[in-house]
């Protein structure tokens, strides 16, 4: 039992040790983000709160967000917080349902069409020759047309609803994403370490996905975070347009529109959901600047110090 004891003590003193190491390493990260990146920081803050608010919109929402069961045009009260709409609608409800919404859109588009983008590019870089010039030729198509005329063109075909919405971010974002990875591409396949692994008789795809890929995976993230809020600011404008979703749906995009008509009398109806697409695309931007700064060797240590 002694022995047991005697041997039972240096283990838990190491895994207290490990604990102790793991807190302070986590301790000591947050201290050089802080310093180094204090904008980030503050972008991440944004973020999280954000997804936060999505997380636990059903409690944190006094009401429905299409219960219309109010007096109209009521300015900012103990009961309503931001007012309500010329429907009688609950706007702070509406606002914090709409985090859940356009994290949604942001998220679903650019997890697919960054992805397919990145996937793209890294194939297209690789091999070169006559799949490049097609493929590139294709990407100069898609981003020839204006981004937003694009968007409305494929609104008008698909139809109004929050998943067209989606499918049409992912042809915005595909070939801006593939653009960027096939640059990145090209740089690193002319690494030592690339010839290396083709000379052993690496397949192609092996070379792709297991040297190619984790070395562009820093652009990768700092393209999903930017365009994350880009994809917040077009849900935004083709609801706003009345091709995005549909008027009922709580989009910050929609809610603006429905605004437009009561400026003068309950301007607050317009200002919530503006400020709530202002902070969310502020912090985004933020946090894909800080990564962006990371990432990069030439920018690490010198934008955020200064």
């Amino acid at each position: 039992m002694t022995e047991q004891r005697v041997t039972a003590a240096p283990a838990a003193t190491a895994t207290a040790l490990e604990g102790d190491t793991l807190l302070a390493q986590a301790v000591s990260g947050a201290r050089f983000l802080a310093k180094s990146q204090p904008l980030g920081v503050i972008g991440l803050f944004i973020v999280v709160v954000l997804c936060a608010v999505a997380l636990f919109a059903p409690w944190l929402a006094h009401y429905g967000p299409k219960i219309t069961a109010f007096d109209t045009y009521q300015p900012p009260s103990a009961a309503h917080w931001f007012g309500t709409d010329h429907l009688g609608r609950d706007i702070f409800s509406r606002v914090v349902w709409g985090a859940r919404l356009s994290l949604y859109v942001g998220l679903a588009s650019v997890g697919v069409g960054v992805t397919l983008g990145w996937v793209w590019g890294l194939v297209s870089g690789y091999f070169g020759g006559w799949f490049d010039s097609v493929s590139q030729r294709l990407v100069d198509i898609l981003m020839g047309f204006p981004p937003i005329i694009l968007a409305l063109a494929l609104m008008a075909v698909l139809g109004q609803s929050v998943n067209n919405v989606v499918l049409a971010l992912i042809v915005l974002l595909m070939p801006t994403a593939a653009r960027t990875m096939r640059a990145a591409v090209l740089s690193i396949r002319e690494m030592t370490y690339v010839e290396s692994a083709q000379a052993v008789g690496c397949s192609h795809w092996r070379v792709i996905f297991v040297h190619l890929a984790p070395n562009t995976l820093g652009t990768y993230i700092v393209l999903v975070t930017v365009n994350i809020a880009y994809a917040i600011v077009v849900e935004a404008a083709l609801s706003f347009l009345g091709l995005g979703s549909p008027p009922d749906e709580p989009s910050w995009g929609g809610m603006l529109t429905a605004a437009t008509e009561s400026l003068e009398r309950a301007p607050w109806i317009a200002f919530f959901p503006g400020l709530a697409i202002s902070l969310v695309v502020f912090g985004m931007n933020l946090l894909g600047d800080a990564l962006r700064d990371l990432t990069d060797a030439k920018l690490r240590g010198t934008t955020g110090a200064e």
